[in-house]
């Protein structure tokens, strides 16, 4: 088991927000969250899934929402009474007493900034543990986008609670699209998101569906970045890419239109960068709910869902997330291959180019580049 060091924390971060393609939750509010902990003297800490029993049960804690920055902090136009501070708590605690047994550890919903950093606070609140690992490889708009439906498990039990203090119990759901839905719906009247706890799993049947060790890469992937921005000369976008899975630098521009649309709790939003230095002439297209998802290239496509798609700044090689971006920001796109599992046939009827509207049959980043 690792404890994690304020310069891990700061670590994982940024490496969870490049992760989380353009969503993935707030990292500034992910930052806020594991320091307040720290600076309590809890422990922020990691084990691998080996090290839990079989029997015991973990949960998988997050936040449900539109990124969209007019969606945040208002409901109906009037300041959000709050009734829970921390709606994650709230639903940690909803979920275990409609269970009637307690989580030994939290494991990540997905990789973003915001998203596992609530994985870790709430662990780190309760004394707990956060896995290793998670159940996506990356960031993803929907609930549909989780490892445990290409293994048939279920979601349920789950609790969901807004800050409003709506509260939610779901036994089970007919399907993923009406659970997508009830979970969606209660953060569009909830004026924003919810915290949700989901996927309380015995670890014998975990074990297959998490994508193992995403923690220590968000926390490489930031040490890396950080360690080429300190040593004068270093370059930290190949530092960057250098811990991604066929990492590539598939672009470099300004953003010449950004268009942005908050639609039944998500961000859908399309991003035009025209190219510059070795890509001038060239005009790159990212389709966006949520997160980036299918991009292309002169009208080509250039990386096609489930594999990721990253926009940095320049400069620093910080991710850079949608609700951030904005028309004249310069940027450099990065691309890089998800996990195999995702490359199933239930992965890519989930989570392939189709799935969100696009007539194309998946081809591998690696295979396009």
């Amino acid at each position: 088991m690792r404890t994690l060091s304020k310069t891990d924390i700061e670590n994982l971060i940024v490496g969870a927000t490049i992760l989380g393609t353009g969503g993935g939750g707030s990292p500034e509010e992910g930052l806020r969250s594991l320091m307040a902990q720290y600076n309590r003297g809890k422990k922020l800490q990691v084990a691998s899934i080996q090290e839990l029993q079989d029997d015991d049960r973990i949960a998988s804690p997050y936040f449900v929402g539109s990124v969209a920055p007019t969606s945040m902090g208002k409901h109906a136009g009037k300041e959000k009474k709050v009734v829970f501070e921390d709606p994650i708590a709230a639903s940690f605690k909803l979920l275990e007493d409609g269970m009637g047994k307690k989580i030994a550890a939290t494991v990540s919903t997905e990789i973003g900034g915001g998203n596992t950093a609530a994985s870790l606070a709430i662990a780190s609140k309760l004394g707990l543990p956060t896995i290793d690992g998670d159940l996506m490889g990356r960031a993803g708009p929907e609930l549909h986008q989780s490892t445990v439906h290409i293994f048939s498990l279920s979601m349920a039990p789950s609790a969901i609670s807004s800050e409003t203090g709506n509260q939610f119990l779901v036994e089970s759901y007919s399907g993923i699209d009406d659970y997508e839905a009830i979970a969606r719906y209660a953060s569009v009247i909830a004026g924003g998101h919810v915290g949700v706890v989901d996927c309380p799993l015995e670890v014998s049947k975990a074990r297959e569906c998490i994508v193992k060790g995403s923690i220590s890469k968000c926390i490489e992937i930031g040490q890396a970045r950080r360690e080429a921005t300190e040593n004068r000369g270093g370059d930290p976008i190949e530092a960057v890419l250098s811990k991604l899975v066929n990492g590539r630098k598939i672009f470099e521009g300004v953003v010449s239109k950004y268009s942005w649309k908050d639609e039944k709790g998500f961000l859908f939003a399309e991003a035009h960068v025209s190219g510059t230095g070795e890509f001038e002439g060239r005009k790159l297209k990212s389709s966006i709910m949520n997160e980036h998802i299918m991009c292309w290239i002169n009208g080509a496509p250039a990386v096609m869902p489930p594999d990721l798609i990253m926009f940095l700044d320049p400069k620093t090689a910080l991710g850079i997330t949608n609700d951030k971006l904005a028309k004249s920001k310069k940027v450099v796109v990065l691309g890089s291959s998800i996990d195999k599992v995702w490359r199933k046939k239930r992965g890519l009827e989930l989570f392939g180019p189709r799935h969100f509207g696009h007539q194309n049959d998946y081809v591998p980043f690696e295979k396009l580049h």
